[in-house]
């Protein structure tokens, strides 16, 4: 049986480089779409020593870029059956100096990428009957002060996913992820690689009594995609440990 092509965005750090990887051990033949090439480049090696990859430097919030890339991805494999939706970042400023540039920087990078990564890929994924995973967050439904951007960009994704949900089904299903707090730190690219330090008290707050780590997020990644979760579309499911439900006391 012919191995499943997915394309990861922002495949090159943290939750992308672990699902690319994930994915690549399991028999995936994975496309890297990353705009740092050396992140992207040292993210290609690990997966293609468990795996076949390949790795496109792409900037998710230029169309050009995004379609030569799907393009380049289903010219070499002549398929594309899944595409996970997870470039993103943060820039957290006060709101009286965030400017509206840093703004639709996020903005653009986050919620237009992922749409315009959709919208490139969308008719190779229907003639697949592929599936689609978007990255949210915790963050699209509770916030930390001066995090306006990127919780706007994630509450963007959540509505995305069910609109495109109803678009491109039955073809094509569609759901995302909500992470909570997720130690990425050993999926950073080894120039800015440092351990985390994370205290007890950082684990013990969570319910299940531990942060996550990117696999968490990468095993649920791949269940999506999957025939498995064939009566599954449009939903969110949040991976945060227990957090969301917790009542804090001060």
């Amino acid at each position: 049986m012919e191995k499943p092509v997915v394309i990861i965005s922002g495949a090159g750090q943290g939750i992308g480089r672990a699902t690319a990887i994930y994915l690549a051990e399991r028999g995936h033949r994975v496309a890297l779409l990353e705009r740092d090439e050396e992140a992207g480049r040292e993210a290609l090696a690990a997966c293609e020593a468990r795996g076949e990859a390949h790795f496109v430097a792409t900037d998710v919030a230029e169309e050009a870029s995004v379609k030569q890339a799907i393009g380049e991805v289903v010219d070499r494999w002549g398929r594309l059956d899944g595409l996970v939706n997870n470039a993103g970042f943060a820039i957290n400023k006060p709101i009286e100096v965030l400017s509206l540039d840093e703004w639709n920087r996020v903005i653009d990078t986050n919620l237009t990428g992922a749409f315009l990564c959709t919208k490139h890929a969308a008719p190779h994924l229907r003639s697949r009957r592929g599936a689609i995973v978007n990255l949210s967050s915790t963050r699209r439904k509770m916030s930390e002060p001066d995090t306006e951007a990127y919780s706007a960009s994630k509450g963007g994704i959540f509505a995305l996913t069910h609109a495109l949900a109803m678009s491109l089904g039955p073809d094509v299903r569609v759901n995302s992820i909500s992470p909570g707090w997720i130690d990425v730190t050993p999926w950073q690219k080894e120039s800015e690689r440092e351990p985390a330090e994370l205290s007890e008290a950082d684990h013990e707050q969570h319910p299940v009594g531990r942060v996550g780590v990117a696999q968490d997020i990468a095993a649920l990644v791949e269940y999506l995609l999957s025939e498995r979760a064939g009566f599954i579309t449009g939903q969110d499911f949040v991976v945060d440990g227990g957090m969301t439900r917790k009542m804090i006391y001060v």
